[in-house]
């Protein structure tokens, strides 16, 4: 079990993706940790850039891996990047990882390697913009306090209970075939994505039961999907609705299903902590968190 954090902690900011668009949000985000008595360590890839991504794959690696050892790593931004740094051999550390979407490769790779503490939440430049009950949870996951559920809508299957395994459904179908995706044997899964189009999550959770990873839970959470709408050209008979897929794709599984979480690309993005224990609840829509 991940030591809580405590004041007078340091923090480190990882850019292992995309570069820093925004500085402003960077230092909004800095504060919101300051606020709780944490310390920012030196900080120094607001400008670093290479191409599409916050430095080449050397810098960020170690940018990742400092030599020095911190009790938070706090992810800047998402984009592209994270799973180049997979192709080396990880030294992972206790610790606590805080991020989402593409940090999914990060985040997963390194509960696959046996370690926790990983906590699917706002990045470093969103969590300034996240209302109060999301900053109050993810504050109370890393000073080890206990947190409320959250709700979503209930499709049924009774009630399940599982370690958490949460991410973003495009990052987490591209680590298929690779070392780096945990146990999904009785696990809940929650997945969420943004800008991807009804036929690609089709594609995708499809590629996940033909994996036969689908078919290993207990329970599984739809979190948001937000701008994954059919194209404004597309003839209604022509396609399915983004429901109707996730529908079709999971209804045959029989086990508790539960859509429409405040989990992803959205002002309001719950923190989950990867690997802990959980009961999801598809009668009442209920997620919740066990100590």
């Amino acid at each position: 079990m991940t030591a809580p954090l405590k004041k007078g902690d340091l923090f480190h900011i990882v850019a292992a993706s995309s570069p820093i668009s925004k500085k402003e949000d960077l230092l909004s985000g800095i504060k919101v940790l300051e606020d709780w008595g944490l310390i920012c360590n030196d900080f120094d890839a607001v400008d670093r850039s290479w191409g599409y991504l916050a430095g080449n794959d050397e810098v960020r690696f170690n940018n990742l891996h400092s030599n020095n050892h911190y009790p938070l790593l706090a992810f800047a931004r998402g984009g592209w990047g994270s799973a180049r740094l997979l192709e080396k051999k990880q030294p992972w550390r206790e610790g606590w990882l805080i991020g989402f979407s593409d940090l999914t490769s990060i985040l997963l790779a390194r509960l696959a390697g046996g370690f926790q503490g990983g906590v699917h939440g706002p990045l470093i430049t969103t969590l300034g913009s996240e209302p109060d009950w999301s900053k109050n949870r993810l504050k109370s996951i890393l000073f080890g306090n206990s947190v409320p559920d959250i709700y979503g809508d209930p499709w049924g299957g009774g009630i399940s209970k599982g370690h958490l395994i949460v991410g973003n459904l495009t990052v987490l179908t591209h680590l298929i075939g690779t070392q780096h995706l945990p146990n999904f044997n009785k696990s809940i899964l929650i997945i969420e994505d943004i800008g991807e189009a009804p036929y690609r999550i089709d594609r995708m959770l499809t590629h996940l039961r033909l994996a036969g990873v689908l078919q290993q839970l207990s329970g599984l959470g739809f979190g948001s999907f937000n701008y994954c709408d059919n194209e404004i050209d597309v003839e209604e008979t022509k396609t399915f609705e983004l429901l109707d897929i996730f529908k079709d794709r999971t209804q045959d599984l029989k086990i508790p299903i539960v859509s429409n979480l405040p989990i992803g690309h959205c002002c309001g993005n719950a923190s989950l902590p990867l690997g802990s224990q959980a009961i999801l609840n598809g009668d009442l829509g209920s997620l919740s968190l066990l100590k």
